[in-house]
């Protein structure tokens, strides 16, 4: 009875935000990129920057119009996996077996390109192709990436890649899952947790420690596997696009042929996340020069007090607050490219191009979400979004403060990571 009392009004849809909020564009259309005040345009070869215009594009026309109705109910857009495929990103710097062979520069582009429009989608893309692929690239068999490389560039199967453990985070050489050697392969037991891609992924690269040799390999697991399970991790505030997922591994058999041979200690794992550390510095350049584009219009187009809010001095100094933020971001960014390419990259100039571009980042979207007020907190309006997006990438490859411990370690030669021993008693 009191539900047919109810006024129809009760039941019925939202407005579409440009129908509620005339005054100012959503980010359904996305703003023209304003925010490249130091022309990397002047940087880059001509391949990077078509590499570059080629992927705005796509995200711009393509993406931009769905992403807010995917973000909102978590779930992942798979009908714009055609789409990354018609780009050819995927493999990144690897040569051959059906990959692009980007530099790292047009790779880290790209993947900034796909963030400034939506940082899931360039977190799905970096977990694909920047850890599963580059491992397989780096650390496999020629039979193996004759085998899986291919139809992985092409976006016909996708991978993810699973280091992290509930035990085992910012403490990422421990790893508690094992692989112990029978005949003809190994069995796998353990448990990973925040594996992005993990719920719907046909392979699955997968760390665990060799009972015989106490040391990291890897191993390359079919989704079919008997024992593996994958189920979604609910109710995050930030990339809820992205399904992470908790992966349980209960007597999982993997043949002799799915073994990694060139993972057999963690320390081949840092040749992966150190070229994944300089892709996912970039995820937060992206991120930023998508704020403020988004800023920018937003200001010229929203009106109080009779006059834009671009007119007025306080906004005016937050948005070229961000806009520096943004210039040095790029330019540490591209700095590491260049290291890599130069084979004079070290784990701890790629810890503090993380960190340090992370960090910068949070007070650039912070920044953001003020500018834009009450829209501030609407994915309509982008921002929200990105702010929120923002959080899980200062954390993950590392929080900020275990990257700079890296770079601490590197410049100091002394390793802080582990608290001082517990004294038994006070000298006092």
């Amino acid at each position: 009875m009191h539900k047919e009392a109810k006024s129809s009004y009760f039941d019925m849809p939202a407005l579409d935000v440009s129908v509620a909020f005339p005054q100012a564009t959503p980010a359904s259309i996305f703003p023209p990129c304003t925010s490249d005040y130091y022309q990397l345009a002047d940087l880059l070869t001509p391949e990077e920057q078509a590499i570059r215009m080629k992927v705005r594009e796509c995200m711009e026309k393509e993406i931009a119009p769905i992403m807010t109705k995917y973000w909102e109910k978590a779930e992942f857009p798979f009908e714009i996996i055609p789409k990354f495929g018609a780009l050819q990103i995927a493999g990144g710097t690897i040569k051959g077996y059906g990959c692009p062979g980007h530099s790292i520069t047009g790779s880290a582009v790209a993947a900034a390109e796909v963030a400034r429009v939506d940082a899931s989608c360039s977190t799905f893309l970096l977990v694909h192709s920047s850890l599963a692929m580059l491992t397989i690239g780096l650390c496999g068999s020629e039979m193996q990436k004759e085998k899986y490389l291919p139809s992985l560039a092409e976006f016909d199967t996708i991978a993810c890649w699973g280091l992290t453990e509930p035990d085992y985070g910012s403490d990422a050489s421990g790893l508690g899952t094992t692989a112990r050697k029978v005949e003809g392969g190994w069995i796998l037991e353990g448990q990973k947790r925040w594996i992005g891609n993990s719920t719907f992924a046909d392979i699955l690269v997968i760390f665990a420690r060799n009972t015989s040799t106490n040391q990291i390999n890897g191993f390359i697991v079919k989704k079919d596997a008997p024992g593996l399970q994958c189920t979604k991790i609910e109710n995050k505030i930030g990339l809820r696009i992205v399904q992470n997922g908790d992966i349980l591994l209960k007597n999982v058999f993997v043949p002799d042929e799915d073994r990694l041979p060139g993972v057999n200690s963690f320390q081949d794992t840092n040749k992966v996340l150190a070229v994944s550390r300089v892709m996912v510095a970039w995820q937060p350049i992206g991120i930023t020069m998508g704020v403020y584009d988004m800023c920018h219009r937003y200001l010229k187009e929203r009106k109080q007090f009779g006059a834009p809010l671009a007119a007025f001095q306080i906004n005016q100094q937050k948005l070229v607050q961000m806009l520096s933020n943004i210039q040095a971001m790029i330019l540490v960014g591209w700095r590491l490219c260049k290291l890599h390419e130069s084979d004079k990259l070290t784990h701890g100039h790629a810890s503090l191009g993380k960190s340090w571009i992370t960090l910068r980042a949070r007070e650039t979207v912070a920044l953001g979400r003020e500018l834009l007020g009450g829209n501030g907190i609407l994915a309509d309006f982008h921002v929200a979004k990105a702010f929120c997006d923002l959080e899980p990438i200062y954390t993950f490859e590392g929080t900020y403060d275990i990257n700079t411990l890296v770079t601490g370690r590197e410049i100091t030669g002394l390793a802080s990571f582990k608290p001082a021993p517990v004294r038994q008693k006070s000298r006092l």
